[in-house]
């Protein structure tokens, strides 16, 4: 069976404020949200017990990195647990800022840009065979990271030398190369250096940073299920698939995402014109014909067929994917607005409300807002999301890393973990390397736990 690895890092937008005016600085607040991680971690980069990684990254923003997960369910529930986790940080910060007199409120922001024009990511890391090889990468998965906004993209108003318009992905004005080992200075769609996190004479870790952040469960599973099944194509050397590079990936990336209705055709370098919705289809048509000669996991095989089905309604009409996709969902009530108010895309309102589709606050959240009216296709319960703050992943390396922090924590020990280590600060400095992501068991895990225990009943 073809089975997958992938995991999300989420960067979180943050900011406090007391009637429209900024009272405290993303710095200043962060260092609220993270005190009570500092006084249990003593670090702002910890690990958790459902397997994940949680830190303050450049930029006083909040991340999120999801434990490593083999069924999309998980990945979902693990995306979704931490706005739950980070939400618990917001109340437990706003406790203390009125404690201390402090007067104003927290917002967290599961979005992409903050007003002055900053950029900050949703990264996706797929593990993949060791490939030096990256041709195919650049023949078809680009072609279908770019392409894919269609469905992955999370929306946004955005004024530039084209005017104002709505763009479907927050992302695709803030990258500026296909592939390349820069993460800042200049994005690109896939990021290069070479971390594996795991056997690197077995595995490589594919960094995708183009992708928005997605509010839609739906969304997410759909953008990681599909590039899984692409990835998977891409391994299998027996597998024919077009060559669909693109003229000039960037500007295509730029002009698709403002081209809602997917009219206008991007050049490829074989000569050929496709648009967004022809690739997706193309690709969508081989990933059918994969599935049918491959044994699948059925999350994989699902997410074909929830493929097609997008494919086939955005065909008939895109405005009915409001229920599975950000940026029409977003489009519907800023198209609303426009109708109620008579405003512009440029009205101060309209901006307003660009931004509060993605507040991760439930009650004040217009994407949670369209979910508890039901409007929202959902692909968890509330339930997985609890279980997943935390529950690590059962069928992957996590379940050893969330177990052992679980387990030396409550036997009080000090402890030390990265992705690929566990370790025991004691006078042995005890270590067990986990390099192979797709293990949840190992002999050695099991006595490192065994020895937490005996010693301290010795004790």
């Amino acid at each position: 069976m073809l089975k997958r690895i992938f995991g999300v890092e989420t960067e979180f937008g943050i900011t406090f404020s007391l009637k429209g005016q900024r009272r405290l600085s993303p710095d200043e607040v962060s260092r609220f949200l993270f005190r009570k991680v500092v006084a249990w971690g003593r670090s702002s980069n910890v690990f958790l017990e459902n397997g994940s990684r949680l830190y303050l990254d450049v930029g006083s923003h909040p991340e999120y990195a999801t434990a490593e997960c083999d069924t999309l369910t998980d990945l979902v529930a693990q995306d979704k647990a931490g706005e739950t986790i980070l939400r618990e940080l917001v109340n437990h910060a706003q406790e203390q800022l009125r404690e201390e007199g402090i007067r104003g409120e927290i917002f967290l922001f599961k979005n992409n840009t903050d007003s002055s024009g900053n950029s900050y990511g949703c990264h996706e890391n797929y593990c993949i065979e060791r490939i030096d090889d990256l041709s195919r990468l650049e023949q078809v998965f680009i072609p279908y990271l770019i392409s894919r906004q269609i469905f992955a993209g999370a929306g946004k108003i955005v004024t530039n030398a084209r005017g104002t318009n709505f763009s479907m992905s927050q992302r695709a004005e803030h990258i500026w190369e296909s592939i390349s080992s820069a993460t800042t200075r200049s994005r690109p769609i896939i990021n290069t250096r070479d971390e594996p996190h795991a056997d690197s004479e077995r595995f490589r870790r594919l960094h995708v940073i183009v992708g928005d952040s997605n509010m839609n469960e739906f969304a997410t599973f759909l953008k990681v299920g599909t590039a899984a099944v692409v990835l998977a194509m891409i391994e299998d050397r027996t597998t024919v698939l077009r060559d669909y590079d693109m003229v000039s990936p960037i500007n295509a990336l730029r002009d698709i995402s403002y081209d809602l209705w997917c009219e206008e055709p991007v050049r490829l370098v074989s000569g050929r014109d496709m648009t967004a919705l022809e690739i997706q289809d193309d690709l969508c048509e081989r990933a059918e014909m994969f599935i049918q000669s491959r044994e699948m996991p059925p999350d994989l095989v699902q997410v074909v067929r929830l493929w097609r089905e997008v494919i086939e309604q955005y065909r008939i009409d895109p405005m009915l994917l409001a229920d599975r996709v950000d940026w029409i969902a977003k489009l519907q009530i800023i198209e609303r607005a426009q109708s109620r108010f008579g405003a512009t895309l440029q009205d101060p309102k309209i901006a307003l409300l660009d931004l509060l589709y993605h507040d991760t606050s439930l009650e004040r959240g217009l994407f949670y807002g369209l979910q508890s009216r039901g409007r929202v296709t959902r692909v968890v319960t509330d339930d997985q999301v609890s279980l997943a703050v935390e529950t690590p992943p059962a069928t992957t390396r996590a379940h050893m890393r969330g177990t052992f922090i679980k387990t030396a924590k409550k036997w009080r020990r000090d402890y030390t973990v990265d992705w690929v280590h566990l370790k025991l600060n004691d006078e042995m400095q005890r270590t067990v390397l986990l390099k192979d992501p797709f293990k949840s068991d190992d002999e050695r895990f099991r006595k490192l736990l065994i020895s937490l225990e005996r010693r301290d009943k010795h004790e």
